[in-house]
């Protein structure tokens, strides 16, 4: 029988309960979950294998795609800058960027690209993967694009060109990859076992994603923007396993952690900017990452979404399980989740290898998290871990 280990404050063992018992039914092949409070964790816990056949435990080191929770690190990557006087939202891209005034884009703003709302939700052509995973030239060939519609009218959602997008940005700026920045400037100070990619390595403690079945889904438009997006996308999770899907720098998509690392970069946002007395990103900056650019409903994932600046805030009617308030959060594909709840100075994570077909989340998380915030509601963790 899959067991749970790892810490947890006695007023969590409700949630430590729950993974046990979702690893005994088989809803949960192998998962950690991890609650970060005032910058410690009250909740460490992990279980399950790491495989479909079980032969591999989940340790506490073990590392797993986290798929669309890397889009917040990204995010966060292009905030540093923007926190330091080096890249404004307000100005146009290609202040920074010339190329991409290509074709149209010459008033797209920094923000647009940050909020999804960009017109650039993928490539105009159906690119092999191998082809995305050349950075380069992969971004060369958005900057030249014309965009879909009318940039910060309205979101589509950038499945994988967000990562190329403000990846960019970044390189422009600071001269090094998104990788590296991610490195020297998030994870490397914070000590979260988190990157884009996965080196050969650590391909050992790496957890194999398991697929589900997709729903039907209902006839489509070829010619509309979710018609041309998701017609254009090669993208299958046995690619996942490749090496050139863990060699390549994919920042909207290639992210491997677990919820401890996810919850540890979280807490940059939760905590107001500062961790640990280092300061990562100022007040000003958490504001305009938190304030609201576009409402309404999103034209690649068809789901009500408030984005702000590489996150969503609560939208109760399309992710019923987070709460209203001062808190933002995104998942990954099949489940994995960040919430940075800054009224409760709260990270939650969320890392799995079984996946769910929800467009955000699974049964799984929502049960977690709605378990998390009844217990923040009755009462107050003892912290004595």
């Amino acid at each position: 029988m899959a067991v749970t280990n790892g810490p947890c404050d006695p007023a969590f063992n409700r949630v430590r309960d729950l993974l046990q018992e979702r690893l005994s039914s088989g809803e949960e092949v192998g998962a950690s979950i991890c609650v970060n409070i005032d910058g410690k964790s009250v909740l460490d816990i992990w279980g399950g294998h790491a495989d479909a056949a079980k032969s591999r435990p989940w340790e506490e080191d073990t590392l797993v795609v986290v798929f669309s929770c890397s889009k917040i690190v990204s995010a966060l990557a292009a905030l540093i800058l923007v926190d330091r006087g080096l890249l404004d939202v307000e100005e146009k891209v290609s202040k920074y960027w010339p190329e991409f005034a290509a074709n149209g884009k010459e008033d797209t703003r920094v923000w647009h690209i940050l909020s999804h709302s960009s017109g650039l939700p993928h490539w105009d052509k159906r690119l092999p993967m191998e082809s995305i995973y050349d950075t380069k030239s992969s971004t060369e060939m958005l900057a030249e694009q014309a965009p879909w519609y009318k940039a910060g009218e309205v979101s589509a959602y950038q499945l994988i060109s967000h990562g190329h997008l403000i990846g960019e940005l970044v390189r422009r700026i600071s001269g090094k990859s998104l990788k590296q920045v991610i490195v020297d400037e998030i994870t490397g100070p914070l000590g979260a076992d988190f990157g884009l990619g996965v080196a050969e390595e650590d391909w050992p403690r790496t957890a194999d994603i398991i697929p589900c079945a997709l729903p039907d889904l209902p006839k489509i438009d070829p010619q509309s923007v979710v018609g041309k997006t998701f017609g254009n996308i090669t993208f299958t999770t046995e690619v996942t396993k490749t090496p050139g899907f863990r060699g390549a720098e994919i920042g909207a998509l290639n992210g491997f952690g677990n919820a401890r690392a996810l919850a540890r970069i979280g807490s940059i946002v939760s905590l107001k900017g500062t961790v640990d007395g280092k300061k990562y990103l100022g007040l000003k900056t958490i504001d305009q990452m938190m304030h609201e650019r576009i409402n309404g409903i999103d034209l690649v994932l068809f789901m009500n979404v408030r984005f702000g600046l590489g996150i969503d805030l609560p939208t109760p009617e399309a992710v019923a399980f987070i709460p209203e308030g001062n808190i933002c959060f995104w998942g990954g594909w099949g489940g994995s989740f960040l919430v940075m709840d800054l009224d409760r100075r709260m990270t939650i994570a969320y890392t799995m290898n079984k996946m769910g077909s929800r467009i955000l989340g699974n049964e799984n998380v929502e049960a977690y998290i709605n378990a998390i915030y009844e217990i923040m509601g009755d009462k107050k963790p003892s912290a004595s871990l």
